[in-house]
């Protein structure tokens, strides 16, 4: 039991909570695309999960204490592991190589504080309603979210915003099997292909909403009228 509490005191640990609490953060990221991908369905599919969500207040806030803990503590635990590296090798090195993993591995140091601040960003925008439209809805999502996104210039941020978590995820999924003993030339093959998948995966889905929005063929082709107020009949629930 001591050797337990003691464990995040020790590099290992430290390097195991942040895999633990990335691990977390992806299975959130995919959730969470998959929910918001429900607004190619139409206001009615994405103004019922909206309202399913709200009205399942358990679910809703165990998912955001345990998301909060996670991300509080893999950056911390993450800045701590810079930090000892740096104290480790106060020098560079006279001369570096770097490939695609050791690329993304720097670019962490761009990448990490501009999607927390993009984060917060995005709860202020789509969760508190602190909208460039002026107007927000705390029931029409869907009004919400195609208003937005008509702009382009926040279209373009949030497009920009999923490319720079893309580099984060992708060096996320290839390290955390690192961190589990598993880096060897025999599973290497595997650990990029991962990597790769679940970050286009991700990547991919967030972006193809505003991207879809801005183009104007949204949904199905045609131009959408975002008007927030209307009412919108989901599964027997009105919400205006």
């Amino acid at each position: 039991m001591q050797r337990a509490l003691l464990l995040h005191q020790t590099s290992v640990g430290k390097k195991a909570i942040v895999a633990v609490t990335g691990v977390v953060m992806f299975g959130f990221l995919v959730g969470h695309m998959a929910g918001n991908l429900q607004v190619f369905l139409g206001p009615e599919k994405i103004n019922a999960y909206a309202a399913f969500l709200k009205a399942s207040l358990p679910l809703l806030w165990g998912t955001r204490v345990l998301l909060l803990v996670s991300v509080a503590a893999h950056i911390y635990y993450s800045l701590v592991l810079a930090s000892e590296a740096g104290k480790a090798r106060p020098r560079a090195y006279a001369k570096r190589e770097n490939n695609a993993t050791n690329l993304a591995a720097i670019s962490m140091k761009l990448s990490g504080p501009t999607v927390a601040v993009f984060i917060l960003y995005h709860l202020l925008h789509l969760t508190v309603g602190f909208s460039p439209t002026g107007a927000h809805s705390e029931t029409n999502v869907y009004a919400n979210v195609v208003g937005s996104f008509q702009i382009p210039w926040l279209a373009a941020l949030y497009i920009v915003a999923q490319l720079l978590l893309g580099v984060h995820l992708f060096h996320g999924a290839w390290s955390f099997f690192q961190t589990l003993g598993l880096s060897h030339p025999r599973y290497d093959a595997f650990r990029r292909t991962f990597a790769v998948g679940l970050t286009v995966l991700i990547v991919g889905g967030n972006i193809s909403i505003p991207a879809a929005i801005a183009s104007g063929l949204f949904p199905g082709g045609a131009q959408v009228d975002a008007a927030v107020g209307e009412p919108i009949q989901a599964n027997n629930l009105v919400v205006e």
